[in-house]
């Protein structure tokens, strides 16, 4: 039986320290409290009472924080040391339970139990003492931690009690585990309690030689960092801590499962994990294998979006975004059906041509909008690099993947609208033709195993629907013009501006200038002003700029002058938008003497091109000016060489060319001009020279002449047609040959144009000279 008996005695709490009974230590005090139980110690027999706190750091715990289960001690010696604190050695007598505390204000005193040492002892515990001694000697020689001096000393303690207790002491054990052993009153429970703490740290301590010696052996090949890193992943590997590189790499183990990667790719990505796994994180390919990783992660492989396929919601969404633009729109409406009825077909590769301003860019927002699927937009224009498209190789410093995969990334899905935005403006140089890298991406055929160099692994870009705009087709190289499908967008009408400024102009603007409708309106009429006066293009672009010019000055006068609303008129315009730019209707006032209208296809639309034929005596030289690309020179020759050759024929002096020096001249010198379409033109101003017989103002022309007279057919009529009609022109004498491009000029436009079909350069000359030509 254990001895039980009650006392009461000063309290020393104790921070992160257990002291056993039989034990000697030292302890520095320096709490006021404590020292103050201390002091009231030395006063009665020097006895304390030791017991840990809960928590380290309290500095004044109270009741409920203070362990109840402790050691009654004798305190044998106490030194003042200069820092102001006490360093005191005690020895432990008894285990001791609190069964009251006293607050005496200065420090605690507490009635204690005091439990005797038992010595009682059967086979059990002469068997127990055994195994924790056997067990002791063995934790000794492995750990190599305490003295063998120590465990002799050990042999020699015969009470039980006392034998655990000094074992207990010896070990690295934390304080609730201290704390445990001191609990346990009964001397069987605590040499069991012993034991297994014992084997516990044997096992531990073999564990560590285990891991000790796996890292031993990396090392002899690596330096010593490597093997603090290899140490870390061992202990994280036994004790199955999915903290550090093991838990990311886990991570990404588990996104790449969840990615839906094609099985080729997949299997890519888990080489490129364990690669991963194996290397330190401090190398720099460590950086690289992540990143990588983290881009076959995100981008899409399964996720599509479902088309929301409703022919007259598509319909109207198109409708209500763009006012014309019926064959774009017919071809995206074709696309749909096709796709409702099939449920399945490669994306289209659309190619919107036209000039700025017309409405590429937006109406490709509306085809995604229209199907439901996301929009990602690349911009094309200045592109030299090849590198650009089809991404660096993996061995380059700061590789990325090309912006056709960055533009997939974006979208999340592997079925968005894919905007390639001016396709014409890329340009090949030392670092690779973008153009040629962009025929991959293009072609339904090949576009399925699309291979960027930073991915490697072929990515599937069949389900995309792309839409690439250009300015000017002939900019674009042959073989990508192939894959593409074109639809030509030549610009809009006077009719069809005036609608788009009503409809979505003018609203846009009102609101982006923080105006309502009520407090501005713009008249018809004024609308027409700003169209033919302020400006000249085949797009709205620079309309739109002059409306928000208007909304501008309409806020100055709300806010400045207190009125409630403004009207733009006829009449006003000029208060708000300045002096008339443009005259309208770029016809001249009277028919003139070499002088013809010709019409040409720029980058910006249709247009009138003025060509002048100027006589001076000479011996038949022939200049031509206005920087004329070589085949528009060629042209002028041709013409030369027709006049020359037909001039009887054509009522001309048959030696003028040793009589005359003759001037060719295109007017705006600083443009570029170039095309075979101004021959017939070139001819006509030339026979009008000669023959001295005014060419009619109202008269437009474009065609290509041969030297027997024959008219060939040229390009882009409808545009031509478009800029005709604004220039004011009512008459327009076209090739016989393309009186089928006909049916693409807008109804509006042939109301109010006449057009004249030739075959031959002297039906030219009969309609476009004033009399015609009578031969001689």
């Amino acid at each position: 039986m254990v001895e039980q008996q009650k006392r009461i005695v000063p309290l020393l709490p104790l921070r992160g320290l257990v002291v056993f009974p039989t034990t000697v230590m030292h302890l520095d005090v320096g709490r006021d409290k404590s020292v103050q139980a201390l002091e009231r110690a030395m006063m009665n027999e020097n006895y304390i009472f030791l017991s840990a706190q809960k928590e380290v750091s309290i500095d004044e715990p109270t009741e409920e924080e203070i362990y109840k289960m402790g050691t009654l001690a004798h305190v044998k010696q106490m030194l003042k040391l200069p820092n102001g604190t006490i360093r005191v050695l005690v020895e432990g007598l008894h285990r001791g339970k609190i069964e009251q505390f006293i607050d005496n204000d200065e420090y605690y005193e507490v009635e204690i139990q005091v439990f005797g040492a038992e010595e009682q002892k059967d086979a059990e515990v002469e068997a127990l003492e055994r195994m924790v001694l056997d067990l002791f000697e063995q934790y000794i020689k492995i750990s190599k931690k305490i003295s063998a001096e120590t465990f002799a000393t050990v042999q020699d303690v015969e009470e039980p009690s006392r034998l655990a207790d000094i074992i207990a002491s010896h070990l690295p054990l934390k304080l609730k585990q201290k704390q445990e052993v001191l609990e346990a009153v009964d001397i069987k429970e605590r040499l069991n309690m012993i034991v297994t703490i014992l084997n516990n740290e044997k096992e531990v301590i073999q564990l560590e030689k285990k891991i000790g010696q796996r890292v031993k052996r990396s090392m002899e090949r690596t330096q010593k960092e490597y093997y603090l890193r290899e140490q870390m992943k061992a202990i994280q590997k036994e004790l199955g801590d999915k903290e550090g590189k093991t838990g990311e790499v886990e991570m990404l183990r588990k996104k790449i499962e969840k990615a839906g990667m094609p099985e080729h790719v997949y299997n890519a990505a888990i080489r490129e994990l364990d690669r991963y796994e194996k290397v330190p994180n401090t190398s720099a390919e460590s950086s690289v294998i992540r990143t990588y990783l983290d881009w076959l992660i995100a981008l899409p492989w399964k996720k599509a979006t479902v088309d929301d396929i409703n022919m007259k919601k598509a319909e109207k969404i198109l409708n209500e975004d763009h006012y014309g633009l019926e064959k774009v729109k017919e071809r995206v409406l074709e696309y749909l059906a096709v796709q409702k009825l099939t449920n399945s077909i490669k994306g289209p590769i659309l190619c919107l041509v036209g000039p700025p301003g017309v409405g590429k860019t937006s109406l490709a927002k509306s085809v995604a909008r229209t199907l439901g699927r996301q929009f990602v937009r690349i911009s094309l224009g200045g592109v030299r690099d090849e590198s650009e498209i089809r991404g660096h190789r993996r061995t380059y410093v700061g590789a990325m993947p090309g912006r056709i995969i960055q533009g997939m990334k974006k979208a999340g899905t592997i079925n968005p609208v894919f905007l390639l935005d001016e396709i014409d403006k890329m340009s090949n140089d030392f670092r690779g033709d973008p153009s040629a890298a962009m025929l991959e991406v293009l072609d339904p055929e090949q576009n399925k195993s699309f291979s960027d160099h930073y991915i490697e692994e072929t990515y599937d870009l069949s389900k995309v629907m792309f839409i690439a705009t250009a300015n000017d087709l002939s900019t674009i190289p042959g073989p990508l013009r192939d894959r593409m499908e074109i639809i030509s967008i030549a610009g809009y009408t006077e009719l069809e501006k005036i609608h788009i400024a009503k409809d979505y102009l003018i609203p846009k603007q009102i609101k982006e200038n923080g105006l309502t409708k009520s407090q501005l309106q713009i008249r018809d009429e004024a609308i027409i002003s700003m169209i033919r006066y302020y400006t000249r293009e085949a797009g709205v672009r620079g309309l739109e700029r002059t409306i928000a010019k208007v909304c501008r000055k309409t806020a100055k006068i709300i806010t400045s002058e207190a009125k409630k609303r403004v009207i733009v008129t006829e009449k006003n315009i000029e208060e708000f938008l300045g002096k008339k730019i443009f005259r309208f209707g770029m016809a001249e006032q009277e028919d003139l003497v070499g002088v013809a209208n010709g019409l040409a296809y720029t980058a910006v639309g249709g247009d009138t091109l003025q060509i002048e034929v100027a006589l001076a005596p000479g011996s038949g030289k022939l200049v031509l000016t206005g920087k004329l690309g070589d085949v528009m020179k060629e042209s002028a020759q041709a013409a030369f060489s027709y006049v020359r050759s037909n001039a009887e024929k054509l009522g001309i002096d048959s030696d003028f060319h040793k009589k005359f020096d003759i001037h060719i001249h295109v007017p705006e010198g600083a443009v570029p001009k170039d095309g075979p379409s101004a021959g017939i033109t070139i001819t006509t101003a030339l026979v009008s020279a000669l023959t001295g017989k005014p060419v009619s103002r109202e008269v437009g022309m474009t065609g290509e002449v041969t030297l027997r007279g024959r008219v060939l057919p040229i390009g882009g009529l409808k545009e031509k047609s478009l800029g005709a009609h604004r220039a004011g022109l009512k008459r327009i004498i076209i090739p016989k040959d393309n009186e089928k491009d006909l049916d693409d000029v807008p109804e509006t436009v042939k109301k109010e144009l006449t057009y004249i079909p030739v075959t031959h350069v002297e039906e030219v000359l009969n309609e476009a000279i004033v009399g015609g030509i009578s031969e001689s």
